[in-house]
């Protein structure tokens, strides 16, 4: 008979969703009478390493429930992305506390450092079962329809973007919203589900997934704000010019760089302010503003979807089932069934590990600075149910008198 022993961890950037995840492993996994003891790492890996344990068995069952519905990692997290070496100590602590089942809940690096350490344990005879359990806001898990904390922030994008459509229409110029996404376009796509009338903005969306051309892109900005009298427009951080260089880099003087020696996008604030620079400059157009959305579409409270809330904890249950009613190791995925429903499988890890998905030629439309109805068919179930709706004056115009 085993241990009983079991460890949870959550990685990468935090979504609104992922301590659903956290609790439906820690509640399911306490349904099981072989299990003697839920601990959770600190940081991640780096908490792993650091044998940074807490006694999720101790916690009660109430106070789960209200960790999962609050936004944000409740074990805190890490950038760290584990090498060989480094999955080599995260498996000699898990052999030494006799822990036998380890969930890993994250994106991309996450899924890798899984599969790492399910090899070594496998090359040293011990018996680990080791799940990796989905989240990112990006949305770039391959093998998902989608992953949890992406409706979430979809969400936060879309309404953002319905409430700066209305500010602009109040006070016409150009606004430029800049939002997460270094490779896939999902995030940023999602600006379009806050349009209601057909001049509602964002009226252009740029997504990594096409080349950026500063020329282009001010000659649309140009069109719409003639043809419109402003413009609305959504931005990945991620979009890059014909080179595949960032755009952002041709601003900075000096350029941070992340954990992973990726140049630092998030946050800075420098991509929102090159392209008004360039707008103001170029078109003659004084009132242009610009917004980072940076970490706000991560973990905004009371903004999360509901569908998002549930999928995120049942892919933690589901991780608990098949990691003690299967016999192998894996990565937890969300598949779509019928109009909108979930299942879920569980995909080898070499599957999914390192792997980045952008989004599919379909979702995008011909012009490269619009989504087409596919992918609002594809996102708007998942924003789940009480999106806010916005309403106009029908404006019954008064006869002039003075006629000036």
């Amino acid at each position: 008979m085993g241990s009983g022993k079991i460890l949870v961890a959550q990685g990468g950037g935090p979504t609104a969703v992922i301590n659903q995840s956290l609790v439906g492993v820690a509640l399911e996994a306490r349904r099981f009478r072989d299990v003697t003891r839920v601990y959770g790492a600190l940081h991640g890996v780096r908490g792993i390493v650091d044998e940074d344990f807490v006694d999720l068995t101790q916690e009660t069952s109430h106070n789960l429930e209200l960790v999962a519905a609050t936004p944000s990692s409740a074990l805190g997290s890490t950038r760290d992305k584990p090498d060989e070496k480094y999955c080599a100590e995260i498996f000699n602590v898990l052999r030494a506390h006799q822990i036998e089942h380890f969930f890993y809940i994250g994106g991309n690096d996450s899924s890798d450092t899984v599969r790492i350490v399910s090899e070594q344990a496998r090359a040293a005879g011990y018996p680990l079962r080791a799940i990796h359990i989905p989240k990112t806001i990006d949305n770039d898990l391959v093998g998902n329809d989608h992953t949890p904390g992406f409706p979430s922030a979809a969400r936060f994008v879309a309404q953002a973007f319905a409430g700066a459509n209305l500010d602009n229409a109040s006070l016409p110029g150009v606004y430029v919203g800049v939002v997460m996404g270094r490779h896939a376009g999902f995030l940023t796509a999602a600006a379009a589900l806050g349009k209601k009338f057909p001049d509602d903005g964002p009226h252009l969306i740029y997504v990594p997934e096409r080349t950026f051309d500063i020329e282009r892109f001010l000659a649309d900005v140009k069109a719409t704000y003639e043809r419109h009298g402003r413009c609305v427009i959504a931005v990945s951080e991620g979009v890059h010019d014909a080179s595949g260089a960032p755009i952002a880099t041709l601003l900075a003087k000096e350029l941070e760089h992340d954990a992973h020696g990726n140049v630092q996008l998030s946050g800075t604030g420098a991509l929102a302010d090159l392209l008004c620079d360039e707008i103001r400059a170029k078109l003659g157009i004084k009132r242009v503003r610009g917004d980072t959305f940076g970490y706000l579409q991560r973990s905004f409270i009371g903004c999360v979807s509901d569908v998002d809330q549930r999928e995120a904890r049942e892919v933690g249950e589901k991780a608990v089932q098949y990691a003690f009613w299967g016999d192998r190791d894996g990565s937890v995925a969300i598949r779509r069934t019928g109009f909108y429903s979930a299942d879920y499988e569980l995909l080898p890890l070499n599957a999914v590990a390192g792997k980045t998905r952008t989004m599919e030629d379909e979702f995008i439309a011909s012009s490269g600075t619009d989504v087409t109805d596919a992918f609002r068919l594809y996102l708007r179930p998942l924003l789940g149910s009480g999106m806010p709706d916005a309403f106009r004056l029908r404006c019954a115009r008064v006869e002039k008198v003075l006629r000036r």
